[in-house]
């Protein structure tokens, strides 16, 4: 019987050998090919003998954009755009912020505002203005799945068991920052609206993006702070849902004016978008919770519900397209249709949320960075107008919502707990003003003020309170 031992050694001898002999035999026919002339390539039109491509020409090439391709630049943009957001999203979270807050600073870090003015040649290489397109095509998407997923979380039974009280403080936290925002607008629109702009649909957007709060972001703060099980955390979850429906509805609304041509073209699209929602939640909504809830629990059909819900939620988006509002109202009214067994939610936001967030997510806050030129508030009268938008935002948010809790016998620190868990924006803000900047309302300069008020309105959550002892960090990942 011969040695394993020196079968194995014999083995080893014969690949070594055979690799030498190929490394050779490549070398060989490379060098003999190397003295052979091409007959069409030997000389260049002058006639002169052409010379081989230096390194230096070659790494020329890989610097100059008019010879990358649109797939090289969005693949470099994804790495540079998912390592700088976790990375920012990594400290936000250390210092007891939502991480989202850390991937809305990336973003606009990665802008004009910050690299653009730091280091404006490695701006331009990574982010050329014809990569627009595609960036914001591919952030849109994501931001239509992330929306399917906050409506799913939105739980309408919930809602009906709290209609009282949640009603009384979310409308009341819509209409006085809505009216405060509407009436700052007499002011703004003058000096910061674009040139084509109307004043209704400024002044209605300028209401409505001062009435946004961030239920996600806002749902994950009260799971952080360990407050879930509390009476505060119960109204507020219920005070935002119904924030997050109504706000969303009046949305549509200042978006069909917006995008019509006359009082009958907005009347049409708000009717159409009122069967739509009725259709939505009267025919469509039953019939899902009886396919749905019977197959979840079938491993055979886990795939085919994953792509019937993307399907689905993409098709209700290109509805609201279609019909004249955003794509993003449908992506959310398919999550609100669908069953609220925590189950079912589990699993669609196993499969579809982390891919959005970590993905496609971060895509939108460069893309909103790319937008956000802090650079033009060049000027005191500039930010002593964003400082007045931000102290709006606060006092008709945080101030109306607090005052209508306590109005319906709440105690003065719960009361205050509502106040600032209703001021929190995060992405919601972001989504909104990314539309209205698309519509054309809003221009660049008031665009960054309404950026700064999104962070800044966020950014106070946690801080304030901490500031009257509600609820207890665990320092949990957030998004919003």
């Amino acid at each position: 019987m011969s040695n394993p031992n020196r079968r194995r050694s014999a083995n080893y001898i014969y690949y070594f050998v055979m690799v030498a002999i190929f490394g050779v035999g490549i070398w060989l026919i490379l060098a003999t090919g190397s003295k052979l002339n091409s007959p069409q390539n030997t000389l260049n039109p002058s006639g002169q003998a052409a010379a081989a491509p230096s390194t230096q020409t070659q790494m020329s090439r890989f610097f100059r954009l008019e010879d990358r391709t649109p797939l090289s630049i969005l693949l470099l943009q994804i790495i540079v755009i998912i390592v700088v957001a976790k990375l920012f999203a990594a400290i936000f979270r250390r210092i007891g912020q939502p991480p989202v807050m850390g991937e809305m600073v990336a973003g606009i870090s990665l802008g004009p505002s910050v690299l653009g003015l730091l280091a404006p040649a490695i701006s331009s290489f990574l982010f050329p203005g014809t990569s627009f397109g595609t960036l914001g095509l591919l952030s849109q998407i994501g931001v239509v799945l992330f929306m399917f997923i906050v409506g799913m979380e939105v739980d309408l039974e919930h809602l009906r068991e709290k209609a009282s009280s949640a009603i009384m403080v979310s409308h009341a936290s819509i209409i006085v920052p809505f009216l405060l925002g509407a009436a700052l607008s007499l002011t703004l629109f003058p000096a910061l609206a674009t040139p084509n702009s109307a004043f209704t649909p400024f002044a209605l957007f300028m209401g409505i993006a001062m009435s946004i709060t961030a239920f996600p972001v806002l749902a994950r703060i009260i799971r952080d702070r360990q407050l879930t099980q509390s009476p505060l955390a119960t109204t507020a979850l219920a005070c935002a849902a119904v924030d997050d429906v109504s706000a969303w509805c009046i949305l549509a609304i200042v978006i069909a004016i917006a995008k019509s041509t006359g009082l009958v073209g907005a009347l049409v699209t708000i009717g159409l978008t009122a069967v739509f929602i009725l259709v939505m939640l009267l025919l469509v909504k039953p019939q899902l919770d009886g396919l749905i809830s019977n197959r979840i629990a079938d491993a055979r059909y886990s795939r085919r519900l994953l792509a019937s819900a993307l399907a689905f939620a993409l098709a209700s988006a290109w509805v609201t397209e279609t019909i004249g509002i955003h794509a993003l109202f449908g992506g959310f009214l398919a999550g609100l249709v669908m069953p609220s067994d925590r189950k079912i939610q589990t699993f669609f936001e196993e499969k579809i949320e982390v891919f959005s967030s970590i993905f496609l997510l971060p895509l939108f806050f460069v893309f909103t960075g790319l937008r956000t030129k802090i650079t033009l508030l060049n000027d005191w009268w500039s930010w002593v107008v964003c400082i007045a938008i931000i102290i709006v935002a606060i006092a008709g948010k945080l101030g109306g919502s607090m005052l209508m809790a306590r109005w319906t016998r709440m105690s003065w620190r719960d009361s205050f707990g509502i106040g600032v868990l209703m001021n929190t924006r995060g992405l919601m803000e972001l989504v909104a003003l990314n539309i209205g900047y698309d519509l054309g309302i809003l221009s660049d300069r008031i665009f960054a003020m309404m950026v700064i008020m999104a962070l800044t309105t966020t950014f106070m959550t946690a801080p304030l309170l901490s500031l009257v002892g509600i609820g207890k960090e665990k320092g949990k990942r957030g998004k919003g």
